[in-house]
């Protein structure tokens, strides 16, 4: 799965910010951490959700368990609004 090319990512130091453009069927804006931020990112590419935790892991001194949960969720937000190539 990747993130849809009609939506943009920006992230700041404490906030990662998803938007749609003109073509995306979601209206609104996705706001989170700096978490959904590094999964955003890793979504410009195509990676499955192991993936996404085994690079979390690295990054982050977070347990697996807490990480395999942000990520679930993440990537269910995405999947509702119709952000993800699958």
């Amino acid at each position: 799965m990747k993130l849809k090319q009609e939506f943009i990512t920006h992230q700041t130091d404490a906030e990662a910010v998803l938007i749609p453009t003109g073509k995306a069927e979601f209206s609104g804006i996705v706001r989170g951490n700096r978490t959904l931020g590094m999964i955003l990112s890793l979504l410009a590419l195509d990676r499955t959700e192991e993936e996404i935790v085994s690079t979390l892991l690295e990054r982050c001194d977070a347990p697996r368990e807490q990480i395999s949960v942000d990520v679930r969720k993440a990537v269910e937000c995405l999947r509702e609004i119709g952000a993800l190539d699958e």
